[in-house]
C-alpha cells in the first residue's frame, strides 16, 4: 500500500469513527426516551383489557391518530363494559358492532386536550383557569349532516344551527360530554342526589362520566391521558334530537317545528356536503327564532367564549302531550279558535318560560332562573316524569307546564285575549314589569280596543306611533303626546291591591292607583277625577295569581281641568260648604279665574286640599284670624295688602304640597297608631320655612290633622263630603280651620 492510499484510508477511518460518535448522541438526545408512556393506542393494547375497545378504534379508523402525537382525554370503556353493552343491544360480540357505530363510541370518548382528573373540574376561560366550575368537555363527536322534514313534509338534507339562530361556517358542532367530579359538585352545592336523580342505578364515586364510573383514572399516556370506564358511552343526544325522538312530547314539539323553525339553504354547507358526498344534494340550516332563549340544536352554549360549553348548559323543561293539551285550550286559546292565529310572541313567551340559557340541577329547580328571569316552578319528586342529562343540556319531561308570570298573572288577561292588544302594546311600554310580579297583587281594569277607539285612541302602524283624535275633533295628534296621554289613563286602571281591597265595589271606597291617582267606587260603579259622577260599571271579574281584573264598561279618565275649576265647582253647587272658601280663593291674590289655576300650584305635581266648612270660615272671620266685613261675615273682597296676605296664607295652609293623602286606614311611612305625621304645605313664613300640617289616618274612614300654632286645632274630616277627585289632587271638607302659627 503506497503512502498517499495509506494516508487516505486514516483520515477516512478518522472520519467514520467521528461520525458515528456524532450520530450517536444525536440518537441520544433525540430519540424517544425509554421512560416515556407510550400512545393511548398502545398503552389500551399493554394493559390487556381492552380488547373490544381497540377492536372499535381499528373499525372506526382512528388507531393511526391514537397511536400518534396529539393532546386527548380519552375515556376508554373496558371489555368488562362491553360484555354489558352486548348484552344490553343482543349481540354476541364485537364483530357485530358495524363501522359507523365504533365511530360514534370512539370518538364520543375522545375530548379535546388532556386534562387530569384534577383539572376537569376547572374552566379554561379566555383569562385563565377558573376553577371548579366545569363538568363538561368538548368531543371529536358531532352528527353532521343529516336527514329532516320540513312542517310542509318536505325531506331535506340538513344541518343543525351551531349558534342560537345562526349557523357559523367551519364549526362542526361537536357535542359535549358530561362528567360530575367531586371538587365541581362541593363547589357548585349539588351533590349525589342529583347525579342518582339522572343516573339511579350508578353508584356516585367523585369521579363518574355520563352513567359510567371512573375505576381508573389518570392513566398517562404519551399523548394525553386515559380514564378507564366500566360503561360503553354512546354519544348523547342534543335536546332537539331528544325531543324528536319522544312521542309524548309531540305536542310541545310542534310548537317549535311550526311557529320557530326555518330551513335555510345555505351554500358553503351545500359545497361541503358536495366534496364530502360527490352528490348534488342541497343543504340546509335548521334554524331556531333568534327570540328564543336557545337552539335546542346547538350544541356550543353561548360561544362567547371558546370553551364557555365547559362550564354551562341549556335546560328544557317539556310539558308531555296531555299537560300541554290541557293548557292550550284552558288558557293560550281561551279566545283565541287556534294556535295558527295566536300572536306569535306569545308562543315565543310560552317556550321561553320553559327553556333556561344555564344548567339546571335538581336540587336547585327554585334557585335557577329561565330567560324570562323565574325560577323552575316544578316539583322535582311529583312533576318530573323523564330526566335526561343530553349533549347540550338537561331535559325534564313533566306533567305540568310552567306557570309563566306573563299567562298567570293579572297582565295575562289582556295580554291573551284579542279584544284587548292596544291595552297590551300600552302594558308592554310601561308597566308590564309591575303588574307581571307574582307576589305584588293588583286590581286591573280591563280597556278593550273598542273602549280605546272611541275615546280617540289608535296605533300608527305606519309611524310606529300612538295617535289620539280627541272625540268631536278631526286633528289628530301622533307621537309622545298621545303616548303619554293614553299611559295615563291607563295608569288610572291600575291598582296596587295587596290585601284585595277591591274584591267587594258594592260598597263605598277610594283608592290610589299605581301613577298615585286616586278612583272611588259605589255600588259597582266606579268614579275618577275625569268622570267627576260613578258612571262606570266594573262588570265581571276574573283572578289571577297576583289579583283581579274587572271588565268595566268605560274608561276612568283623568281630569285635564285645573284644581281651581273643580273646587269652583265644588263651590258653585246650591247649598255648598265649600261656597266660603271658593269665595275666598277666586277674590285672592292667588287665583287666575279665566283658568283656574293657583298660584303655587303646578302642573304634574300631587296635593290635597283641606276645605274647611262654611262655619268653620266664619269661625276664622269671628276669631280674627280671616278679615270680616262690617256685618261680622267673611271678608271675601279686599284690596287691602295685609288682609290679602291673610287670606292668600289661610288658603296655601290648607293645601298638602305634592302629597295626596285619604282616609283609606293605613299608617302613613309606618306612623305609629295615635301618632300625626307631619306633612308641608304650601305656605311659607318669613324666614321661607314651610308649615307643617300633622296628619293621623290610623282607621278606614277617618283621618284627624293638627296644626302647630300657639293653641293646637284639631280637625277632622266631613267624610261624606270628601275624597273629591281633581287634576292629581283629592279635596276633603274639614269641619274646622288649621293655622300655621
Amino acid at each position: 500500500m503506497n503512502g498517499l492510499l495509506k494516508s487516505i484510508l486514516i483520515v477516512a477511518l478518522a472520519v467514520f469513527s467521528f461520525s458515528s460518535c456524532k450520530k450517536k448522541a444525536f440518537d441520544d438526545y433525540y430519540s424517544r426516551p425509554s421512560t416515556l408512556a407510550s400512545p393511548i393506542y398502545q398503552q389500551l393494547q399493554t394493559r390487556g383489557n381492552f380488547k373490544n375497545l381497540l377492536a372499535c378504534i381499528d373499525k372506526a379508523g382512528y388507531k393511526e391518530i391514537l397511536s400518534a402525537a396529539g393532546y386527548w382525554t380519552f375515556f376508554a370503556a373496558n371489555d368488562s363494559a362491553f360484555k354489558q353493552f352486548f348484552i344490553e343491544k343482543g349481540i354476541s360480540d364485537v364483530s357485530q358492532i358495524d363501522s359507523a357505530t365504533a365511530k360514534q363510541i370512539v370518538t364520543y370518548a375522545m375530548v379535546y386536550n388532556a386534562f387530569l382528573k384534577s383539572r376537569l373540574s376547572d374552566y379554561q376561560s379566555s383569562t385563565g383557569w377558573v376553577l371548579n366550575q366545569a363538568f363538561r368537555r368538548r368531543t371529536v363527536n358531532y352528527t353532521g349532516f343529516y336527514d329532516d322534514t320540513t312542517m310542509e313534509g318536505v325531506k331535506v338534507k340538513a344541518i343543525g344551527a351551531n349558534r342560537n339562530g345562526n349557523f357559523i361556517v367551519g364549526d362542526n358542532n361537536n357535542k359535549y360530554i358530561p362528567y360530575f367530579v367531586d371538587k365541581y359538585m362541593a363547589s357548585n352545592g349539588i351533590s349525589a342526589y342529583d347525579y342518582n336523580y339522572f343516573y339511579p342505578n350508578t353508584t356516585y364515586t367523585g369521579f363518574n362520566v355520563a352513567n359510567a364510573k371512573v375505576v381508573n383514572a389518570d392513566i398517562t399516556a404519551e399523548n394525553g391521558y386515559i380514564n378507564e370506564v366500566d360503561k360503553v358511552i354512546l354519544p348523547l343526544k342534543s335536546i332537539d334530537q331528544y325531543l324528536a325522538s319522544k312521542s309524548n312530547y309531540s305536542e310541545f314539539k310542534k310548537l317549535f317545528d311550526k311557529y320557530m323553525v326555518s330551513f335555510i339553504q345555505n351554500s358553503d354547507a351545500t359545497k361541503r356536503y358536495n366534496n364530502i358526498t360527490g352528490l348534488n344534494d342541497l343543504v340546509y340550516v335548521k334554524n331556531f327564532n333568534p327570540s328564543l332563549g336557545f337552539s335546542p340544536n346547538n350544541e356550543n352554549y353561548l360561544k362567547l367564549q371558546d370553551n364557555d360549553g365547559q362550564t354551562n348548559s341549556w335546560t328544557l323543561f317539556a310539558p308531555t302531550n296531555e299537560a300541554f293539551l290541557k293548557y292550550r285550550d284552558s288558557v293560550l286559546l281561551e279566545h283565541y279558535t287556534s294556535l295558527d292565529v295566536v300572536p306569535q310572541q306569545i308562543i315565543i313567551d310560552f317556550l321561553n318560560a320553559h327553556m333556561f340559557a344555564n344548567v339546571v340541577w335538581p336540587s336547585r329547580f327554585a334557585a335557577t332562573t329561565n330567560v324570562q328571569s323565574e325560577p323552575a316552578r316544578f316539583d322535582a319528586k311529583k312533576d318530573v316524569v323523564d330526566k335526561q342529562v343530553l349533549s347540550n343540556g338537561n331535559f325534564y319531561g313533566t306533567s305540568k307546564v310552567q306557570s309563566a308570570n306573563v299567562f298567570s298573572t293579572v297582565y295575562g288577561k289582556p295580554y291573551l285575549d284579542p279584544k284587548y292588544l292596544l291595552m297590551t302594546r300600552a302594558l308592554d311600554q310601561a308597566l308590564r314589569l309591575n303588574i307581571t310580579i307574582p307576589f305584588a297583587k293588583y286590581t286591573v281594569f280591563m280597556m278593550s280596543d273598542e273602549l280605546l277607539r272611541a275615546k280617540g285612541f289608535d296605533y300608527n302602524f305606519a309611524q310606529s306611533a300612538w295617535q289620539y283624535t280627541a272625540p268631536g275633533s278631526t286633528s289628530v295628534t301622533i307621537g309622545n303626546a298621545a303616548r303619554d296621554r293614553l299611559q295615563r289613563i291607563l295608569a288610572s286602571h291600575i291598582v296596587p291591591t295587596q290585601n284585595d281591597e277591591m274584591a267587594d265595589l258594592n260598597g263605598d271606597g277610594i283608592i290610589r292607583t299605581i301613577n298615585g291617582e286616586y278612583i272611588k267606587w259605589s255600588r259597582g260603579k266606579l268614579a275618577s277625577a275625569g268622570t267627576y259622577t260613578y258612571k262606570v260599571t266594573a262588570g265581571d271579574t276574573k283572578t289571577a295569581v297576583n289579583g283581579r281584573v274587572y271588565y268595566s264598561d268605560s274608561l276612568l279618565e283623568y281630569s285635564d281641568t285645573l284644581i281651581g275649576l273643580t273646587i269652583k265647582r265644588l263651590g258653585n253647587a246650591p247649598g255648598s260648604e265649600f261656597s266660603y272658601f271658593y269665595q275666598l280663593l277666586s277674590n285672592s291674590t292667588l287665583y287666575t279665574a279665566a283658568t283656574g289655576d293657583i298660584r303655587g300650584v303646578n302642573l304634574g305635581s300631587f296635593y290635597t286640599v283641606f276645605v274647611p266648612k262654611n262655619d268653620a270660615i266664619q269661625a276664622a272671620a269671628d276669631s280674627g284670624y280671616l278679615p270680616a266685613a262690617d256685618d261680622g261675615s267673611p271678608l271675601f273682597v279686599t284690596t287691602d295688602p295685609l288682609q290679602q296676605k291673610l287670606i292668600a296664607d289661610f288658603i296655601k295652609f290648607h293645601i298638602l304640597d305634592k302629597n295626596t293623602v285619604i282616609p283609606d286606614g293605613y299608617d302613613l311611612n309606618n306612623t305609629p297608631k295615635g301618632d300625626f305625621r307631619k306633612l308641608i304645605t304650601l305656605y311659607k313664613d318669613a324666614s321661607s320655612i314651610p308649615g307643617l300640617l300633622g296628619l293621623n289616618t290610623s282607621a278606614s274612614g277617618v283621618m284627624r290633622l293638627r296644626d302647630y300654632g300657639v293653641t293646637p286645632h284639631y280637625a277632622n274630616l266631613i267624610i261624606s263630603k270628601s275624597n273629591n277627585l281633581a287634576n292629581r289632587c283629592v279635596i276633603h271638607l274639614i269641619d274646622t280651620y288649621l293655622q300655621p302659627y
